[in-house]
């Protein structure tokens, strides 16, 4: 059996991070992460980061699976699946193209995209897809599954992974509700539509503006279509015995349905995220790929100390990126929630810790990735161990810590 790998002690760089954080948190941080590396049966990593520079960065296990003789240790260069983190990497997308005058979140869709305009959904805004209340929580008909709502066998299982195809779908589609009536986690077709809505209004895709706006400028390893040559660096993902979605739900076979058709083919027992055709593709609602390191740099900046936005976003476009559009408890799910342009706000579970002022994206399986403004604190976890979120407290139990509970 393969000795499971701990690497759990903080490395420090130009930022001290007991002056930033406290020797106490600073040991309680580790403590937690270690108390979680021995449970785990992969990798993990957490870092944070304040102004682009290196806080505390925690990393343990193996880049596949505890037991596996093959499995090497993660290190620095292992990468994993964002899962929903990626719709961060959009909102933030969004944000800088608004800033530029590229795009107006108040602007109609079919200003950009005239063809969504179809079944009555001509006054439908980009800042009600990017806040989850347009009402498209899954694509119809999706080509990727049969009749009975599973994944197709062969090729056709790989429809998904075409955007445009999925959005000229998604462009002609009813809406279940009223736009902006309701607010539903929309896991898979966010992605589609807002990938479209970027191209049309900017001329770049989602993938374009994350390698030349973001990765490249500050250094960041992220990637939306993963390069070949980079995929011997990634941590396959596996399930926990038992793990399941949308746990908030109960006893709605009508509503859970709808759940199980939204995830079909994302979740797929086959584990699609694993793939060569997962990883290449522009699967802007959960592909991205990267580190933990990348996710929280990238974070701080956005709230470095007296310069929101970082230089990255304008100041107004990221206030605005920032203000409560949708709020509640999920009509499909019953999970509370609450959305700016894209990204998650702290919310009446605690999402983001015991703080009042924070933001990011989960991602299914337990990642989470995000900033405290006040504090100016960028942070990431991932795993690649996915564990159902009403048993899965590692990262809540890591932003306590942060925040010196």
């Amino acid at each position: 059996m393969t000795e499971h790998h701990d690497n759990t002690l903080p490395k420090l760089s130009s930022t001290d991070a007991d002056e930033v954080l406290g020797l106490a948190v600073r040991k309680r941080l580790t403590e937690v992460f270690a108390r979680h590396a021995s449970q785990c049966q992969g990798g993990m990593q957490f870092s944070v980061y304040r102004a682009g520079q290196p806080v505390i960065q925690l990393k343990a296990g193996v880049a596949g699976k505890r037991g596996d003789t093959s499995a090497r240790a993660w290190d620095e260069r292992t990468l994993t699946v964002f899962f929903s983190g990626t719709k961060g990497l959009v909102a933030m997308i969004a944000a800088k193209a608004a800033g530029e005058g590229l795009l107006d979140v108040e602007a109609p869709v079919a200003d950009y995209w005239p063809e969504f305009a179809a079944a009555g959904k001509e006054a439908v805004t980009v800042g009600q897809v990017l806040s989850h209340t347009v009402g498209l929580p899954y694509v119809d008909p999706d080509p990727s599954l049969d009749a009975q709502e599973h994944p197709r066998a062969g090729e056709a299982q790989w429809q998904f992974l075409d955007s445009r195809k999925m959005a000229d779908i998604l462009a002609q589609q009813a809406p279940l509700w009223v736009p902006g009536a309701k607010v539903a986690y929309h896991a898979v077709t966010y992605g589609y539509m807002m990938s479209e809505i970027i191209l049309r209004a900017t001329g770049r895709n989602v993938a374009q503006w994350l390698h030349e706006d973001l990765a490249v400028p500050y250094g960041l390893d992220l990637h939306l279509g993963l390069p070949a040559g980079d995929e011997d660096r990634v941590a396959p993902i596996f399930q926990a015995p038992g793990y399941s979605i949308s746990t908030y739900l109960k006893d709605d076979p009508k509503r859970r349905a709808i759940i199980d058709r939204m995830y079909a083919s994302l979740l797929a027992p086959t584990l699609p995220m694993n793939t060569r055709a997962f990883h290449a593709a522009e699967v802007s609602a959960g592909g991205g790929m990267g580190t933990a390191d990348a996710m929280a740099k990238l974070y701080s900046l956005l709230v470095t100390p007296g310069r929101l936005g970082g230089g990255i976003v304008t100041p107004e476009a990221m206030e605005d990126a920032l203000r409560t559009r949708s709020a509640g408890l999920d009509a499909l799910n019953d999970r509370p929630l609450r959305f700016g342009l894209g990204f998650e706000l702290d919310d009446p579970i605690g999402t983001y810790g015991p703080v009042d002022r924070a933001f990011g994206h989960s991602g299914a399986g337990g990642s989470l990735h995000g900033a405290r403004i006040d504090e100016g604190l960028g942070f990431s976890f991932l795993s690649n161990e996915m564990l159902t979120e009403n048993v899965d407290s590692r990262a809540k139990d890591l932003l306590e810590a942060l925040a010196g509970r």
